[in-house]
């Protein structure tokens, strides 16, 4: 066997072992996959009109039904979820199975349906058809608790590779809008002859912040303004190394003549800008942009005086 693929055989065995273990997590064994299959005939009798009570019943609810543009669409999610439940009773559990749940959980985040309608769906389902069996069962009492209770097991696995999935897209889509955000423009705009704004808006990593920092003096430079706010209102967060790359900047503008007010300050940023050490009599700080446009306002006007 070639090395490459040894290593091919070696990934695909650990990934069986780790599936192997996740179906021992939830205590599933063969005999439990061969006694769901077994009610493959009553799940198929009683599955569509069950998910037909269901969303009779969840459609009461005005955030539910907010959820759903129109009938068509109604009618196309409960088609899915008869396929979705029939698959689940007839279930290998393999790997090929485990993908394709976390494929369709993909596709349910991305569709809007919330886990809640999810689970809640999924929970209504299992409820309606436990008692369905344990009702119509031809078996002894003690029979039928061992077929739902297998199928409640294999249901809280097949519900946990889409909640898996659920959080897994969920932080895929938080990860690009921050990274979206990281990315945006800092615009250095001129309010008035004199007076620039520098708007931070999201995510202001170091990256950015050096960025930030040469536009700024760029700006000041090509304007020869005497005042610069730098309203961080709109900054998604403020770490110890963003602080002082802000400190950095505003000393930069000072060195070339410009007068710098920090706006937008909390007190999540006053102690952070305290906690490195940042002499706040170099600038000026403002509650909000308002008073920090004022503040501005006010050094050009006395700036004014002085030169005449």
């Amino acid at each position: 066997m070639s090395k490459s693929h040894a290593v091919v055989h070696s990934a695909l065995a650990d990934e069986a072992s780790q599936h192997n273990n996740t179906l021992s997590w939830f205590d599933i064994t063969p005999a439990d996959q061969e006694r769901v299959r077994s009610l493959a005939p009553i799940a198929d009798h009683v599955g569509e009109e069950i998910i037909a009570d269901f969303y009779a019943h969840i459609l009461r609810f005005e955030d539910a039904a907010q959820q759903f543009a129109d009938d068509t669409q109604i009618e196309r999610v409960k088609r899915g979820q008869k396929k979705y439940f029939q698959e689940l009773i007839n279930a290998e559990l393999d790997e090929s199975y485990a993908e394709e749940r976390k494929r369709i959980g993909g596709i349910h985040e991305r569709a809007g349906i919330t886990p809640t309608l999810y689970v809640g769906s999924y929970a209504y389902y299992l409820q309606r058809l436990s008692q369905s069996i344990l009702e119509n069962g031809k078996e002894d009492p003690h029979t039928l608790f061992g077929l739902v209770l297998s199928m409640i097991k294999i249901a809280h696995y097949d519900m946990a590779l889409a909640l898996e999935t659920y959080v897994e897209a969920r932080e895929k889509t938080i990860e690009i809008h921050e990274r979206q955000m990281r990315e945006l423009p800092t615009p250095v705009l001129e309010l008035r002859e004199g007076l620039l704004l520098v708007p931070v808006v999201g995510a202001l990593d170091s990256h950015r912040a050096r960025t930030l920092t040469m536009q700024l003096l760029d700006g000041i430079r090509d304007t020869r303004s005497r005042a610069v706010v730098l309203d961080i209102t709109g900054a998604a967060s403020i770490d110890s190394s963003v602080a002082n790359h802000l400190f950095q900047a505003m000393t930069a503008a000072r060195l070339m003549g410009a007068k710098s007010i920090l706006a937008g300050i909390t007190p999540t940023v006053a102690q952070e800008l305290f906690r490195i050490g940042v002499d706040t009599k170099t600038f000026t700080t403002a509650r909000n942009l308002q008073q920090g446009i004022e503040l501005a306002a006010s050094e050009l006007e006395a700036h004014s005086e002085r030169s005449v």
